[in-house]
C-alpha cells in the first residue's frame, strides 16, 4: 500500500512539475545600457499566474536596443549602438546562437551601415536579416549563413528627404523594417520623411520596383507598423502626431484609407506613439503612448478593417517604448523605459488589457521578444 501511495505521489508530482514548466514562457529584453541597464536580459513569464522572473543577464553590449529571434528559435539578432571610436558607422547587428537554457553564444557581427541602429527583423525563412538606422536613415539587408551567422550587407539603402518638423524631420530617420506577409515585399517606416518605404526582395538584394512608398500625413512621423493577420492591410503608428494610419492594397498599390488618433479626445499634453501590435484573430489593435503613458485599444471592423478607438489603458509605468503580446494572446507585457519596469496585463474577452499588479524591475527596457 505504501509503495502504491508513493508511486501515485511521484506520478502526480511529475505531472504538476511538467505543467509548471509548460506554463513558463521565456523572453529576451533589449535595453539602453547608456541608461543604467547591463545588457540583454533573459526572463521567464508564468502564463498561469502572470509572474515574471529574471533568469539571466548577458553583458558586453552597447545599447542593445532592439532584438529579434529567428523563426526556428535557434538564433538571436541584436542591433547595438557603439561609439565612433569602436565602429565609425555607429553600430552593429550581432548574431547569437541560443543555447538549451537560453544562453547566448556569439557567432559574429556586421557593421550597421548607419548610426543609431534601432530595429531588426528576420525573414520568414530565416535566410535574411534586415535592420534600420535612425540617425543614419539607412536600411540594410544581410544574408544569413547556414550556421546562423551574418554575411556582409548585400544591400544598403540610404533614404533621402525631410519633413515639416524642422527639429525631428530635418533628415531621414529609418525607424523600423519588416519582411512582408504578402510575398517578397519588405517595408520600412521612415519618421523623418513621413513615408512607409516599399522594397522588393529579389535574390539577395532589396530593390525598389513600382510604387516606392506610401506617404503619411505631413509631420506624422511613422515609427512602427503591423500587418493584419488575414487581410492585405497595414497599420502604421505615427510618433509625432500620435495617430494610426491604415493602408490597404488596391490593384497592387498601397493606399491610405483611415487616420485615427491614439489619444483620448480630452488629452492636452505632449505624447509620442511608439509600438503597435494586433491580436492573433485580428479583432483588436494596440498602440503605446509615451507621455500619456497608455496603451491605446482599437476595435478592428471585420468587414472593412477600419479602426474604432475603445479606450486608453494606463501602463502603470512611465514611457512605454515597447510591448508584446504573449504567444497564447492572453497577456500583454509592457516595457516602460523611464520607470525601468515591465508591467503585466491580462487581456479580457473584450480586448481590454487589465493590470494584474505584477511587474518586474529592469533598467531602461526597450524591446521584448518571446522565445
Amino acid at each position: 500500500m505504501t509503495r502504491i501511495f508513493l508511486f501515485i505521489t511521484l506520478f502526480f508530482s511529475g505531472i504538476l512539475l511538467n505543467a509548471q514548466e509548460n506554463s513558463l514562457q521565456k523572453f529576451y529584453v533589449g535595453t539602453f545600457t547608456s541608461e543604467g541597464a547591463e545588457g540583454v536580459y533573459f526572463c521567464s513569464f508564468n502564463n498561469e499566474t502572470g509572474d515574471l522572473k529574471l533568469e539571466n543577464t548577458f553583458k558586453a553590449f552597447d545599447d542593445p536596443t532592439f532584438l529579434k529571434i529567428s523563426p526556428n528559435k535557434k538564433y538571436l539578432y541584436v542591433v547595438t549602438r557603439a561609439s565612433a571610436a569602436v565602429e565609425k558607422t555607429g553600430g552593429f547587428v550581432v548574431a547569437y546562437k541560443i543555447g538549451e537554457k537560453g544562453e547566448l553564444h556569439f557567432l559574429n557581427k556586421q557593421a550597421a551601415n548607419g548610426a543609431g541602429p534601432c530595429h531588426v527583423d528576420v525573414s520568414p525563412d530565416g535566410k535574411f536579416v534586415a535592420i534600420a538606422t535612425y540617425n543614419g536613415g539607412t536600411t540594410s539587408l544581410y544574408p544569413v549563413h547556414e550556421d546562423g551567422s551574418l554575411a556582409e550587407a548585400s544591400t544598403v539603402i540610404a533614404n533621402t528627404g525631410s519633413g515639416p518638423d524642422k527639429e525631428r524631420q530635418a533628415e531621414p530617420h529609418a525607424h523600423s523594417i519588416q519582411f512582408s506577409r504578402f510575398g517578397n515585399q519588405v517595408f520600412s517606416a521612415d519618421l523623418g520623411t513621413d513615408q512607409l518605404n516599399i522594397f522588393y526582395l529579389e535574390g539577395s538584394e532589396l530593390k525598389t520596383i513600382g510604387q516606392p512608398y506610401v506617404k503619411m500625413t505631413p509631420g506624422a512621423g511613422p515609427r512602427h507598423f503591423e500587418y493584419h493577420p488575414t487581410e492585405d492591410v497595414i497599420y502604421v503608428i505615427n510618433e509625432l502626431n500620435s495617430t494610426v494610419t491604415s493602408l490597404k492594397q488596391k490593384n497592387s498599390k498601397w493606399e491610405v484609407f483611415q487616420n485615427i488618433s491614439a489619444l483620448p479626445k480630452d488629452f492636452k499634453g505632449d505624447s509620442y506613439c511608439a509600438d503597435i501590435h494586433i491580436s492573433e484573430d485580428g479583432k483588436y489593435l494596440y498602440g503605446s503612448n509615451r507621455g500619456h503613458n497608455s496603451i491605446a485599444v482599437f476595435e478592428v471592423n471585420k468587414d472593412d478593417q477600419t479602426l474604432k478607438f475603445k479606450e486608453a489603458v494606463s501602463v502603470e509605468g512611465n514611457w512605454p517604448r515597447n510591448f508584446s503580446l504573449s504567444p497564447d494572446g492572453k497577456w500583454m507585457l509592457v516595457a516602460n523605459q523611464k520607470s525601468g519596469d515591465i508591467t503585466v496585463f491580462k487581456i479580457n474577452s473584450d480586448g481590454i488589457p487589465v493590470f494584474t499588479g505584477k511587474k518586474l524591475k529592469l533598467p531602461a527596457p526597450v524591446c521584448i521578444d518571446f522565445l
